[in-house]
């Protein structure tokens, strides 16, 4: 059987350099590939730019849409006598911010036609009104969770 060893302690994230908030730090992050992080930060700074004249405050509207994007519930695959079940679950608040994250830039680069940061202000405005592609992936592991609610009883 296996034991649990202590828990690891959470590295503090860093404040932005522009906005001062860890979230858009975390967020350039996820933007990010291949360890380039100038270029993710211009992205998601031209973003915010944009967002901005379109009358909203940049960093409130980020803050909505992930917070408005990320699942409450979401199913998992348990493995019960041979037969696996989607296991509704609680998510985490941690793991909720990471998801909605994802899944607005998911969101965004899925879009054609215009530059990044430009889709990306599109869809953080859109999930910040509860709209877009972000809200319906997350409305759709909702409805997995509610489907499959018969099968709560197996919890780990």
């Amino acid at each position: 059987m296996r034991r649990r060893l202590r828990e690891s302690e959470k590295r503090k994230v860093a404040a932005d350099l522009q906005y001062g908030s860890p979230k858009v730090f975390k967020f350039t992050n996820y933007l990010m590939y291949s360890g380039k992080k100038n270029t993710a930060r211009k992205v998601l700074y031209d973003a915010m730019k944009i967002i901005k004249e379109s009358g909203a405050d940049p960093l409130e509207t980020l803050e909505t849409a992930v917070r408005n994007a990320g699942p409450t519930v979401e199913v998992r695959s348990r493995r019960v006598g041979g037969a696996n079940y989607q296991v509704p679950r609680e998510v985490r608040p941690e793991r909720r911010q990471a998801l909605g994250m994802k899944w607005v830039i998911e969101a965004a680069r899925g879009k054609k036609g215009k530059p990044m940061a430009a889709k990306l202000a599109d869809e953080i405005i859109l999930a910040a009104k509860n709209e877009g592609e972000a809200i319906k992936k997350r409305e759709n592991v909702h409805r997995m969770a509610e489907a499959n609610k018969a099968f709560a009883h197996f919890t780990w």
